[in-house]
């Protein structure tokens, strides 16, 4: 079937994008721009006009419409949450690994699980945060690391919430199910003692977290510019390279917030392309590569 081609006119006075199916106007990027910011806090520049084409693209196939404009109508309309929903998934990026940045878990492991630990067998609460947990790597790599240390940590009272904006990556996640490739980064003595063959039927057949791995893990749907409505704080957050799709100010109210949600000295760990900055950062000192203490070095 020939794509529709309406709004010919339009789009060779407005155009944002070249050539394609269907007509994308500087008026249609910037209603997107918009959206993505107004619910995610997202900053999208202008360079990412060719991104924005063909990832949404699919979804006007999809959804059978003939250009940007009838799809930014949609996305505005009463009844456009939904597909808001799926053109935040498709524009942002879920690039994750396991045990990404080891020298994060080389500290996690020698410098603060053994006394958060040790307070938990005291009966002392313990909460981390993988925030921005994508498909689950992160917030697993974090489990495996304490169960090397503490094989029976589901019995004490230490949780990590695992927080995304995205409901399909934590489905993902939330099945703790990997194939072959993509668990080569866990080491093979963790694999044989906390995972366990998938069903080879699975869709994503391969390797399964063990329940002991899970237990540790909760999975929740979360805007990081929204309500946080966790009460507790957290001794240690992971947010790894989510921060820098956030403009200036954005980006300083999130570390200012994050601040206030650690405990005394509580660690935060960051991308490698990332600083804390704005007000926050007279509260956190450098402690180690990318990672920061509150209260100072």
């Amino acid at each position: 079937m020939t794509p529709h081609r309406s709004d010919t006119k339009l789009a060779a006075k407005d155009s944002a994008h070249e050539g394609g199916e269907y007509a994308l106007t500087w008026e249609d990027f910037r209603t997107i721009q918009a959206t993505l910011h107004e619910d995610a806090g997202i900053a999208l520049d202008d360079s990412k006009v060719p991104l924005v084409y063909s990832r949404l693209a699919k979804r006007l196939r999809a959804l059978g419409l003939e250009n940007f404009r009838d799809y930014c109508g949609l996305i505005l309309s009463q009844g456009g949450g939904d597909e808001r929903q799926r053109m935040l998934a498709a524009l942002t990026t879920n690039v994750t690994r396991f045990f990404r940045e080891p020298h994060h878990f080389d500290h996690l492991r020698t410098r603060l699980l053994p006394k958060l630990i040790a307070d938990a067998e005291r009966g002392a609460p313990v909460r981390i945060w993988s925030a921005g947990c994508s498909t689950g790597q992160e917030p697993y790599s974090i489990a495996l690391t304490i169960l090397s240390l503490q094989p029976k940590a589901a019995n004490l009272d230490l949780r990590i919430l695992a927080s995304d904006i995205d409901p399909n990556v934590l489905a993902v996640a939330r099945a703790g199910q990997y194939p072959d490739d993509l668990v080569d980064e866990i080491p093979r003595d963790m694999r044989s003692r906390w995972m366990g063959r998938a069903d080879a039927r699975s869709a994503r057949a391969g390797w399964q977290m063990g329940e002991d791995v899970r237990e540790l893990v909760r999975f929740r749907e979360l805007n990081l510019n929204g309500t946080w409505p966790m009460k507790r704080p957290f001794q240690i957050i992971f947010c790894r390279n989510v921060v820098i799709y956030f403009n200036e100010a954005t980006q300083a109210k999130i570390w200012a917030r994050f601040a206030d949600s650690l405990t005394p000295a509580g660690s935060l760990f960051i991308g490698h392309s990332e600083r804390v900055s704005g007000p926050a950062t007279s509260r956190f000192g450098t402690d180690g590569l990318t990672t920061y203490r509150l209260g100072g070095a």
